[in-house]
């Protein structure tokens, strides 16, 4: 086994994948292994000299990228702009410099909401650039398929290991099961103690 120290840092660590992660990681440590989780309070990832600041500070080995402006239906719909901007200046700032860095290995985390809208299924990575998301959150969602894209082109003009995962329908512990602005799943596990609670009906938005 290698005596170099690997030291693994998470961005939106803080987060829901995040905690979740640490809570992990501390339940089954490793030797050699150091993890950094940084929050809004360690840098503004939008911002160039910030994120610059971040990795010269940690000097990380490997990054998992889960930070990421994030929200549900309604402020997807509202803030189509600011979902896509800030989520390409978040992920350009931690890939290129992951780049300079040399990082051996970045793992970003996506979202379901990038595969086409119209699709056949089951649907699966190769399927993922085949048509336009769904237009309430295309926003977000051309700002994470671009990770996808340039993780192959990182790939091919520099020979960075960088890849993806796209996990679906998340939520735990450290959801903030917001009814407005979080995702499904939470979301309906709020609305459900809500009607328990108060012996209101159950109501479910969508058709």
């Amino acid at each position: 086994m290698s005596s170099e120290k690997s030291v693994i840092m998470v961005t939106g660590g803080s987060g829901l994948v995040g905690s979740a992660i640490k809570q992990f990681v501390e339940s089954n440590p490793k030797e050699n292994e150091e993890w950094i989780f940084l929050s809004s309070k360690d840098g503004d990832l939008r911002d160039r000299k910030a994120t610059e600041a971040i990795f010269q500070k940690f000097n990380p080995t490997h990054v998992i990228h889960v930070a990421a402006k994030v929200g549900g239906l309604f402020a997807n719909m509202a803030e189509k702009v600011e979902f896509y901007r800030e989520n390409v200046l978040i992920n350009d700032n931690v890939m290129e410099l992951c780049r300079i860095h040399k990082v051996a290995k970045l793992v970003s985390f996506l979202s379901t909401c990038i595969f086409p809208n119209k699709t056949t299924f089951p649907i699966d990575e190769t399927m993922l650039h085949d048509g336009p998301p769904h237009p309430s959150n295309e926003g977000y969602a051309y700002a994470k398929r671009l990770i996808d894209t340039m993780n192959r082109a990182y790939a091919e003009e520099y020979g960075c290991n960088f890849t993806s995962i796209i996990p679906t329908n998340i939520y735990g512990p450290y959801d903030n099961f917001s009814i407005q602005n979080g995702h499904v799943i939470p979301g309906l596990i709020h609305k459900c103690y809500i009607a328990k609670r108060d012996g209101a009906p159950f109501t479910i938005w969508g058709s």
